[in-house]
């Protein structure tokens, strides 16, 4: 798969752009790291990325994505259902059975270093295992494209750590990952960098936004 953004510039009716000519290309495998101040537009990109809205200006192509997954800034679960209950659901809801999804669920939280809470119910989770869970819930339902919102932004030092090391390790996993923040140990833990800074429009513009 493939996502290839040419000038593209946002702005909604009757504010200006966050960003202008952005251009970059993204494939399969690589985690990018979308930064940039507050009101710079990260999850806006993320929505264009989604195809929720659509470009003020340029062309953004989506190609070879059947599938995509968002991973919102806020976890969310059943607090009485587990872990390994969470992301069964998207694996039963395409025709599973329960013993096959358990499996293959079992293969996600391990991959996010969560097979120990996998029988653990969702209220009993930390906030970086519920961030964790989410992250192999949305890995379970085979997304081409992940979209992931600010992972750390409400996580303390140890759980952001632990979301870190987990987003590291999607590399692996083949999915073409866009995670939103402005926490620097996220931009670590990625491979590229898309700095919406360097598209303000009140900035002098680089039309090749990625490093």
């Amino acid at each position: 798969m493939r996502v290839r953004a040419t000038d593209l510039a946002f702005a909604y009716p009757g504010s200006p752009a966050l960003f202008q000519a952005l251009s970059f290309d993204a494939d399969g495998g690589e985690l990018l790291a979308v930064t940039g101040p507050s009101g710079s537009g990260k999850s806006t990109l993320l929505s264009l990325l989604g195809g929720w809205l659509a470009p003020s200006v340029g062309v953004l192509e989506v190609t070879g994505v059947e599938r995509l997954a968002l991973v919102p800034q806020n976890p969310f679960g059943v607090p009485g259902r587990t872990a390994l209950d969470h992301v069964c659901l998207p694996l039963i809801a395409s025709g599973l059975t329960r013993t096959h999804a358990a499996q293959i669920a079992r293969g996600h939280l391990e991959l996010l270093k969560l097979e120990h809470a996998a029988d653990r119910p969702y209220r009993m989770l930390s906030g970086g295992e519920r961030q964790r869970m989410l992250l192999a819930r949305a890995l379970a339902s085979g997304p081409d494209l992940l979209l992931v919102d600010e992972p750390t932004a409400q996580l303390d030092t140890s759980s952001a750590a632990e979301v870190c090391d987990a987003l590291a390790s999607l590399e692996r996993s083949g999915v073409l990952v866009f995670v939103a923040t402005h926490d620097p140990r996220v931009v670590d833990a990625c491979s590229r960098v898309l700095d919406l800074l360097r598209a303000r429009p009140q900035l002098e513009q680089e039309n090749h936004a990625v490093t």
